[in-house]
């Protein structure tokens, strides 16, 4: 049984959440029940206990996830500030854009957002992102412990952790399961460079990871090395991760990869391919430089920037179901002979001439 006295329910006060969730594992003092009403805080209480098949209802993300005394008063302070709050405002704003993009569906997706040395807001689990409130957002450190938040954060803030860590310069980090994105990820397959310059500038080469659990360790070493050089990365069968140097700007990531990578689906299904020009590519990579963005290919030499023609590497060993080749609709060459085409032409005639004399 855990018990909220007059000085939990002060503590908890200070976090600016607006609802408190009550269970029959909970129980409040008169005086800390007072205390909580006095602050508009509404109580809710919730009659089912759980189960060991269900898990507890911390688990599920709806009950405190540790007394509200447990947390330090300089975290409390910390969640509670102007600029947590107008972190905590960012992210339900991105979240209902993800969502309204259907760049999500159920409670998928994950947002977190630097606020301190070694302290993260981050998104709670199975909530929809489209419907957040600043009240449900968390707070934990950078090994993924909660010090902050009524609602159990993301059970993915590991992964986040991974660049975080691997790469200073990122703010923000957002996960999505977009659908054209999606699409490259469960083909195992990059999106191909070199089509559209806004990629080539504000995202990069778009890297890719095997599948591996989500949430665990091992997809946190995978993305680690991998967050310096590329802000938008491909997680084998399951998504995409970006980071930015601002919330909005981790959106913007996921928004251009994805629009990319629908607009090479829908390129896909048209007869011929061009790109751009190999000595045209230096002259974005120095656009993306001056604007202080990572990129893998600095080091490349033009040659070395166009090795492969991304229409090809569309088609090369996973195939295509309509092959990209060169069309001109004046110059493209039949398969049929002069001799044949003549027959044909011939034989046309000849049924219309027989149709007249009937």
């Amino acid at each position: 049984m855990q018990l909220i006295a007059q000085k939990e329910a002060a503590e908890f006060v200070k976090t600016g959440a607006k609802e408190f969730r009550q269970n029959s594992e909970i129980r409040i003092t008169p005086g800390a029940k007072d205390i909580l009403t006095e602050a508009g805080v509404k109580i809710v209480f919730d009659n089912k206990a759980p189960s060991d098949s269900e898990g507890t209802a911390s688990s599920k993300g709806y009950a405190p996830v540790a007394s509200p005394g447990a947390y330090k008063p300089d975290d409390v302070r910390l969640f509670a500030s102007k600029e947590a709050n107008e972190i905590k405002e960012q992210i339900c704003d991105i979240g209902r854009r993800i969502w309204a993009r259907e760049y999500c569906d159920g409670n998928g997706g994950n947002i977190s957002a630097r606020l301190g040395p070694d302290r993260f807001i981050c998104t709670p689990t199975g909530v929809s992102k489209g419907f957040m409130k600043p009240d449900m957002m968390c707070m934990v450190d950078g090994k993924g412990t909660q010090l902050g938040g009524t609602w159990k954060r993301s059970s993915e803030i590991t992964t986040h952790m991974a660049i975080f860590h691997s790469t200073p310069e990122a703010v923000s980090v957002c996960h999505a399961h977009p659908c054209h994105a999606g699409a490259f990820a469960i083909k195992g397959m990059q999106p191909p460079p070199r089509l559209i310059p806004e990629l080539e500038v504000f995202v990069g080469t778009v890297a890719y990871t095997p599948y591996k659990t989500p949430g665990s360790a091992e997809i946190a070493a995978e993305i680690f090395p991998l967050a310096p050089k590329h802000q938008s990365i491909l997680m084998g069968n399951h998504g995409v991760i970006c980071w930015g140097k601002s919330v909005e700007d981790a959106y913007f990531k996921m928004e251009i990869t994805d629009a990319y990578c629908r607009t090479v689906i829908l390129a896909q299904s048209i007869p011929g391919g061009a790109s751009i020009p190999c000595d045209k590519l230096p002259e974005l990579l120095n656009i993306k430089k001056s604007l202080g963005l990572p990129d893998d290919r600095y080091d490349l030499k033009p040659a070395g920037l166009c090795e492969v023609d991304p229409w090809q590497q569309m088609c090369g060993s996973h195939g295509c179901s309509s092959p990209v080749t060169p069309w001109n609709p004046v110059t493209q060459d039949n398969t049929a002979s002069d001799a044949e085409i003549e027959a044909i032409v011939q034989k046309l005639t000849n049924e219309i001439v027989a149709n007249l004399q009937k």
